[in-house]
């Protein structure tokens, strides 16, 4: 049993009781924590050495997958979920869920380990929605997984699912472009599309052919770095969209201002918030 386990209203208050927060990277020499406030970009630091293959971030904790196991990061702790070695992490329903190399995907509670199916090649996870080489699979009510369509997924948004509630409209970035789940997967854009991150309130960002892009109403727009390197994360919050790139630089760009940039000069996979 998880006996530091949060609740979802706890890590709310926690979440947003300071302008100041801590922005996670996953990078080659482990969990790199960022200090900013809100267009200011602070120092870095190593927050715990370990090897990280992916990061996410909901409401008060932060989770990451690791090539010995899970480690959630609750307030300045990490804590060890003992799921094992880990390729991917993401949150459904406020829980972490994880999958490792083999395809196993499982979600964690108060009570441990809950195996909801197996899957190959998954690249991502977030709220019901798996991507997969295989295309979309989605966690149903009845914790079963069910093949929802598309093809080649690289990345998948999913706000509702995330959070357990609320609005927010389900995206998956393919290898032939962005979709929106609607009636069916509708194409929002075309061309190989690599990462995507989105909230309940409709703000969502997207890595396609010519780099990065806004959603703007019903159309998306240019929304490019101030530098030619490759963005390979994304993440939202309340205020802000953060990104690293290629070449491991930190970004972050409110509703109100510009990017805003710091090198960390690591190798990054991954971009987290709580």
């Amino acid at each position: 049993m998880a006996d530091f386990d949060l609740s979802i209203d706890e890590k709310r208050v926690y979440a947003d009781k300071s302008e100041k927060k801590t922005v996670y990277v996953a990078a080659s020499v482990g969990v790199v924590g960022v200090d900013v406030s809100d267009t200011l970009v602070g120092g870095f630091r190593i927050d715990r050495r370990c090897d990280p293959r992916d990061v996410a971030g909901s409401p008060g904790e932060v989770a990451v997958a690791t090539a010995d196991d899970v480690l959630l990061i609750q307030g300045d702790d990490y804590h060890e979920l003992g799921f094992g070695p880990a390729t991917t992490v993401g949150f459904h329903r406020n829980r972490v869920v994880a999958a490792d190399e083999t395809g196993r995907i499982a979600r964690f509670d108060e009570s441990g380990w809950t195996d909801l199916g197996d899957v190959d090649d998954v690249h991502a996870l977030d709220g019901s929605l798996v991507a997969t080489a295989n295309g979309v699979y989605r966690i149903d009510d009845d914790d079963e997984l069910g093949h929802a369509g598309l093809d080649n997924v690289h990345d998948v948004s999913d706000p509702t699912g995330r959070l357990g509630g609320g609005e927010g409209t389900p995206l998956a970035a393919t290898e032939s472009g962005l979709y929106e789940l609607g009636n069916g997967w509708m194409d929002l854009l075309d061309g190989r599309v690599t990462a995507v991150a989105s909230m309940p309130d409709g703000r969502a960002n997207a890595v396609g052919p010519e780099g990065v892009v806004a959603r703007d109403g019903d159309a998306w727009v240019s929304d490019p770095i101030p530098m030619d390197e490759t963005v390979v994360a994304l993440a939202h919050d309340a205020r802000a969209v953060y990104a690293v790139t290629d070449a491991g630089t930190f970004c972050v760009r409110t509703t109100t201002s510009d990017w805003r940039t710091q090198v960390l000069g690591l190798d990054a996979v991954g971009v987290a918030v709580r």
